[in-house]
C-alpha cells in the first residue's frame, strides 16, 4: 500500500511597503502599491485565478502563495543479509 506525504512549496507574490498595510506584488512589472493586504489578494487572485492557501511573514513583510501536492513515499529498501553476515540489498 502506497503512502503520501503533502508538500507545500511557498512562492513569494507580493511585499508590504512602508509605511502601514500597503502591498505591492512581485509579478507586477508596474510595482502598483495596493493600500490594504485584502486589495493585494485579490489583484493576484484575478491575475492568476490561484485559489488556495496563502503565508504570511508579517516581521518579512513577504506575501506567499502556497501551493501543496500530495507525493509518494517510497519506502525504504529492506536490508537482507546472508548466512554469514554478508549485506546485499533486497526489495
Amino acid at each position: 500500500m502506497s503512502e503520501f506525504q503533502t508538500v507545500e512549496n511557498k512562492q513569494l507574490i507580493a511585499e508590504r511597503v512602508p509605511p502601514g498595510d500597503r502591498w505591492a506584488l512581485t509579478a507586477d512589472p508596474s510595482r502598483k502599491v495596493h493600500e490594504s493586504l485584502t486589495d493585494s489578494l485579490e489583484a493576484y487572485f484575478q491575475q492568476t485565478q490561484f485559489n488556495a492557501a496563502f503565508y504570511l511573514d508579517p516581521l518579512g513583510g513577504k506575501l506567499y502563495a502556497v501551493k501543496r501536492e500530495e507525493v509518494e513515499v517510497q519506502p525504504e529498501p529492506i536490508k537482507e543479509f546472508s548466512f554469514y553476515g554478508e549485506f546485499r540489498q533486497g526489495v
